[in-house]
């Protein structure tokens, strides 16, 4: 099995998150001060420097005005 962070799926997930952030109209700043972190982590997390667990992504849907559960499913969608 492939490691994740180097899968297409990974690649799909990641584009997802930041096509997520700026169909919300917020940018990388927004979304770094709404985290309580800095741009270069959510830079770095949108890159796949840095690999996000489910609890930081529940955090980032909840900061970018979205559930995980309609993240999750639009996610799916693109997978398929």
């Amino acid at each position: 099995m492939q490691k994740s962070i180097n899968s297409q799926t990974y690649a799909i997930f990641l584009e997802h998150l930041r096509e997520t952030r700026e169909k919300a109209g917020i940018t990388q700043e927004e979304l770094a001060e709404r985290l309580g972190e800095t741009q270069s982590f959510v830079s770095k997390c949108e890159r796949g420097e840095r690999r996000i667990d489910i609890a930081e992504l529940r955090e980032f849907c909840i900061a970018i005005d979205t559930t995980l559960e309609k993240f999750i499913k639009l996610f799916e969608k693109k997978l398929n």
